[in-house]
């Protein structure tokens, strides 16, 4: 699917987002917090500053670091911000945007974007399960445990 998507999967990609999200609770899981960074824009790194009482540069100094790419990722893993009793994050309401999208299932077109499914698919209960219920709605394509 990803190398040659069916026709139509990116009209039934909104259906199946929504159908996978009466199924999974992301509070039960958490891996996205506990295995894996958000990258911070300049907007997250402003509106979660604020939120401290921080100057840009000493959130970032306290909380994160500069990838090779120039990115600004979490320091530490799991999140610094997620509470390990609850798996509820303690800046929800400020959070960065990549985590407010997360897991992106309707993000882009899905042959853009096939491959981040990919990936997320071992973090995500929520990707794996978008990722079954389009392999089973294809035509001609069965799902294999």
């Amino acid at each position: 699917m990803e190398k040659n998507p069916p026709l139509g999967i990116d009209k039934l990609t909104p259906i199946l987002d929504a159908e996978v999200w009466q199924e999974i609770n992301c509070v039960t899981c958490a891996n996205c917090c506990k295995k894996m960074t958000p990258t911070f824009t300049v907007k997250d790194l402003k509106r979660i500053s604020e939120h401290f009482g921080e100057t840009v540069e000493e959130f970032k100094t306290k909380w994160l670091r500069k990838e090779r790419n120039g990115d600004w990722v979490n320091v530490t893993q799991p999140c610094q911000f997620l509470n390990m009793q609850t798996n509820m994050c303690t800046i929800y309401a400020v959070r960065p945007d990549d985590c407010a999208g997360f897991p992106h299932l309707k993000k882009r077109k899905f042959e853009e974007y096939a491959h981040v499914h990919k990936q997320n698919i071992d973090h995500c209960p929520a990707t794996l399960r978008m990722v079954e219920k389009m392999v089973g709605r294809v035509e001609g394509l069965k799902i294999i445990y």
